[in-house]
């Protein structure tokens, strides 16, 4: 069977599905590898690389002609939809949830979508395999540092001939895998650090970390299923919020990380909040994306400095900011879910097994998963089919 690397086509991607240390695995395993030239290159993997590790070296047009198994980071574009070949599989992070549309084309097409973003976390077996979690972990680490970069002032309490610079007081909304890299990164950094949840279960790994965990009395118990934070109602929301306003004013910077698989992320920091800081305040929003973010007023992928003196910096793609480490990452994930899918140098679909039922998005010319399916119905398009607020996943 033969495994290909492709380049990533989409606009600042650097990171690569698989990296050079990886492909003794995948060979070992009895699976050819094919690499498209330059594909490691934004993430400072040469191609030279590559071939001492084992992999061929391939042409684009070669690759999508031979290849068995396509790996990638993210969705392919519509040029690589259009080089996919019925019988072909493409594993990748391909939201689904957020774009049903790219599952029926490539069910259209007669190929196999399997997406990590549908793995089910809470198995010990795919915890190797969670992409989810480790891109979190590295874009929780990322906002900090641009949080840092931005702030007129030090993160660290700094006592010198010229006076005493109090430490930055620093809030994290949201502390799943994200929110708790970004606490450990600002307490390395010096800063006075709090943070954040709706689960009461949080409580103990925030502090665990030498941060102060936020109570509120306006929601006790924000825990769903599987670890998730649950969603809010409506009343428990604005209630959430109000008591948020207060605290955030006495914060300097501040990270969110809330975001909901196909959904609008939910709003914690309002725009009252915002013009309750003071001058010179930073809020970093790892929520933010096209369908809305965490915080009042922010744009993915840009920054704005609000009347008042507020920097609000609309996050986006950070994994691919630490492209070295996110695709080394990454690469374990994603071959240690191949791997569990070959059997005799052979990829096999098993619809029975619950890890591929969470992965498996297309398979045999139709759309099987059943929530991505859900929302490919005219009647059914209201959103996402997932309930919980994902903090920082």
């Amino acid at each position: 069977m033969k495994v290909a690397v492709v380049k990533e086509s989409a606009p600042g991607e650097r990171r690569v599905a698989v990296v050079p240390e990886t492909v003794p695995r995948l060979t070992q395993a009895g699976l050819e590898v094919l690499v498209e030239q330059g594909a490691g290159d934004g993430a400072w993997f040469p191609d030279s690389a590559y071939s001492k590790a084992g992999a061929s070296i391939v042409k684009t047009d070669d690759l999508y002609a031979t290849a068995d198994v396509i790996l990638t980071v993210t969705r392919p574009d519509e040029t690589q939809v259009g080089r996919l070949l019925a019988g072909q599989t493409v594993i990748g992070m391909l939201s689904p949830l957020i774009e049903p549309a790219l599952a029926a084309t490539l069910a259209g097409k007669g190929v196999t979508a399997i997406s990590l973003d549908g793995l089910p976390r809470t198995l010990t077996r795919t915890q190797a395999m969670d992409a989810l979690s480790s891109q979190a972990n590295v874009a929780g680490y990322k906002a900090t540092l641009i949080a840092a970069g931005a702030y007129g002032r030090f993160f660290p309490l700094l006592i010198t001939a010229a006076g005493t610079a109090r430490p930055a007081k620093f809030l994290v909304l949201g502390t799943g895998i994200a929110g708790l890299q970004a606490i450990g990164t600002a307490r390395r950094l010096g800063a006075q650090v709090s943070g954040y949840d709706v689960r009461p279960a949080s409580k103990g790994e925030v502090e665990s970390l030498g941060a102060t965990f936020i109570e509120l009395t306006a929601v006790s118990d924000g825990a769903g299923q599987g670890g998730y934070a649950r969603e809010l109602t409506a009343e428990e929301r604005q209630a959430q919020q109000a008591e948020l306003t207060a605290h955030i004013a006495r914060h300097d910077v501040v990270i969110t990380t809330a975001q909901v698989p196909g959904r609008r992320p939910p709003l914690l920091v309002t725009e009252d909040a915002v013009k309750a800081m003071a001058a010179g305040s930073v809020i970093v929003d790892m929520g933010a994306s096209a369908l809305g973010g965490n915080v009042a007023g922010s744009v993915p992928g840009e920054t704005v400095v609000t009347e008042n003196g507020v920097t609000i910096i609309g996050a986006q793609n950070l994994p691919s900011s630490v492209p070295t480490a996110a695709s080394n990452a990454y690469s374990r994930n994603i071959s240690a879910l191949l791997l569990s899918m070959v059997t005799d140098g052979a990829l096999v679909i098993d619809p029975a097994d619950e890890v591929q039922a969470g992965v498996v998005v297309a398979h045999d010319g139709q759309v099987v998963h059943p929530a991505v399916a859900k929302l490919l119905r005219p009647a059914d398009r209201t959103g996402g089919a997932d309930d919980v607020d994902r903090a920082g996943n």
